[in-house]
């Protein structure tokens, strides 16, 4: 009786059902682990955690609601959320709360979210709705390839300035699901070829800029801790962010990034050494949760670096068990856009698990020391609020598009069962068909 009531009332694929409890249980205990310093600038034990859990009931009652809705709805989102993506970014430069010296945050009756979060959901569903609409025999409509880069360009450019990897983020998986919905291969490679000469060049210009640095590795420290004291510091300008790009491409290609970093780097090296020290003194299974010894030392150990918490205290395997709910999701998917009948829910689910995922892997890769220091938090792992309730937004929508799907397989195999024999009753003996 209970497990037809969940069944009920959980609808959609229970495979990504599976994977978002999972994740949200590995949070809740993971977060109230690394949340100690919290905890003690707080004076209040339970606080942090208590938070937490609220924010992530509040995603649960997001994803539910959102996966009830016909994937079709969503088509009007655009609509409303690209120009609100738009009037926040822009909003943000002049209201924007920083962290981390980083105006992304806004505030509106006491609520603070990220314009950067609204603006990547406003971008997939446009992407994907124009690729659906475009499609043609062989491959899209060349102009879907103009109208895909005006929106995402102009999306990309306000997030760049205060969030440079989310942007790069956010163009890559656009890329690749205009790889998948089959844009032209020589607009691709043309776009390829231009990114590639960008980057270049961006790197360069970011090297040779002149910069202003804290005097030490402690008060970079400092700077980093005092972030919530001080929520609503405001940017020093457009450009303010090259300085600290260019310590964080310093620092990883730095010679000492095996623990003895330079003062000269301002706290993200420090936070690497940390992190990769954590993985380094666990084992296969960890010291078990509540046993971590560098939670304390890490800025972010809840947040940005809560892998390195989780290899720490659940060990290689527990390190290895979030990879693979990571590259399940991926993969459920890729087989529930497969077995659509239609374009926009195939595109939908593959571009916002592309999102996820791929956010989930640069975050794990900056934690091992595989590359720079980005900010990108673990998706429904980390702790957070907008970026909680937006990760459950995109569970939402994709158990939305498998509830499609599984209807539209159930109809099509009614339709195609074989007509019921006729009733044996008693005209049926005296018939012909006793002949």
């Amino acid at each position: 009786m209970e497990l037809k009531f969940f069944k009920h009332i959980l609808k959609g694929d229970k495979v990504i059902w599976t994977i978002y409890f999972f994740l949200s249980l590995i949070s809740i205990i993971e977060v109230y682990s690394a949340a100690s310093t919290l905890s003690f600038k707080s004076g209040d034990h339970w606080g942090p955690i208590i938070n937490h859990i609220i924010n992530m009931v509040i995603g649960f009652i997001m994803v539910w609601g959102v996966h009830i809705i016909p994937c079709r709805w969503f088509k009007i989102l655009p609509v409303i959320l690209i120009p609100c993506s738009i009037f926040f970014l822009i909003l943000v430069y002049a209201f924007g709360a920083a962290t981390n010296d980083a105006a992304r945050w806004i505030s509106i009756f006491g609520f603070q979210f990220q314009p950067s979060e609204m603006a990547k959901a406003a971008v997939i569903i446009t992407v994907a709705m124009i690729l659906a609409n475009m499609q043609e025999e062989k491959s899209a409509n060349p102009k879907a390839f103009k109208y895909i880069m005006s929106i995402t360009i102009i999306i990309c450019a306000l997030i760049a300035p205060e969030n440079l990897s989310t942007a790069a983020l956010l163009f890559g998986v656009v890329l690749l699901m205009m790889f998948i919905g089959r844009i032209p291969k020589r607009q691709l490679g043309t776009l390829v070829a231009g990114l590639v000469a960008l980057g270049a060049l961006a790197i360069s210009v970011i090297m040779i800029m002149p910069e202003e640095q804290p005097e030490t590795i402690a008060d970079a420290t400092e700077q980093v801790e005092n972030v919530q004291e001080a929520p609503k510091a405001k940017s020093s300008g457009i450009l303010h962010r090259f300085t600290t790009w260019k310590h964080r491409i310093q620092g990883f290609f730095a010679d000492d990034q095996d623990g003895s970093y330079d003062d000269s780097l301002r706290g993200e090296n420090a936070q690497v050494v940390c992190a990769k020290t954590a993985i380094s003194t666990s084992n296969i299974f960890g010291k078990m949760p509540g046993n971590s010894e560098l939670c304390d030392l890490l800025p972010q150990p809840y947040s940005d670096f809560i892998y390195a918490i989780i290899v720490e205290e659940m060990g290689f395997f527990g390190g290895f068990v979030v990879v693979f709910l990571y590259i399940i999701l991926l993969i459920r998917a890729g087989r529930i856009a497969g077995r659509s009948e239609r374009n926009f829910p195939a595109f939908l689910i593959m571009g916002i698990s592309l999102m996820m995922v791929s956010q989930a892997i640069m975050n794990m890769l900056v934690v091992v020391g595989l590359f720079p220091v980005t900010g990108q938090p673990l998706p429904l792992i980390s702790r957070g609020g907008s970026a909680i309730v937006s990760n459950c937004f995109y569970f939402g929508i994709m158990l939305s598009v498998s509830r499609y799907v599984k209807k539209k397989q159930d109809l099509q195999v009614g339709i195609n069962l074989p007509e019921p024999e006729p009733a044996m009753t008693k005209e049926y003996y005296n018939d012909e068909n006793m002949n």
